[in-house]
């Protein structure tokens, strides 16, 4: 059965570990794990090691951190689950490709008609970035807002909404 399960949170909320947990909940083969990281420094380079130690062997590992609509469309019918990890870093990727607001909302049309048709369970991970204090510059605000947009989109057609609170998985969809 499809299904489109959307997994939000803070950051060090839990959020990567229950979506991979989520996935391999499924009884599936060919898992997809598609990656929007674009590691920069080591810090990052760091992070991406340990999320992918944290996956078994048999997940296949697809980078796209600008064409993620794609990614989903070129695997989205093989595939026995896709893994997105996340749709933050995908939007901080399209800004700094220097996507106007107009192409990134697009980009968020083109990704939400790319989950539907989908033939496989698919996972989504955001951070929720909206419930802190306003940031001082226009970047800023206006990353937060794009984050904002994409996260509802998602989230109205996915199937089930989890919320991480401090490594608490909390469903307020489905």
């Amino acid at each position: 059965m499809k299904k489109t399960v959307f997994v939000i949170g803070g950051c060090r909320s839990g959020k990567s570990h229950q979506a991979l947990k989520t996935a391999e909940s499924l009884d599936r083969d060919n898992h997809v794990f598609i990656a929007t990281c674009i590691p920069y420094d080591d810090e990052m380079k760091q992070r991406v090691a340990r999320h992918r130690e944290e996956r078994s062997r048999h997940w296949q590992t697809v980078e796209a951190p600008i064409h993620l609509p794609e990614a989903i469309a070129e695997t989205g019918q093989e595939a026995g689950v896709i893994l997105v990890d996340c749709l933050t870093l995908w939007i901080n990727n399209l800004l700094m490709e220097k996507h106007d607001s107009e192409q990134i909302l697009d980009q968020v049309q083109s990704l939400t008609r790319a989950v539907e048709a989908a033939a496989c369970p698919i996972i989504l991970v955001s951070n929720e970035v909206g419930t802190g204090i306003v940031p001082e510059n226009k970047l800023a605000r206006l990353y937060r807002d794009l984050i904002g947009s994409a996260n509802q989109a998602v989230a109205e057609c996915a199937d089930q909404v989890v919320w991480m609170v401090a490594g608490i998985p909390v469903t307020v969809k489905g």
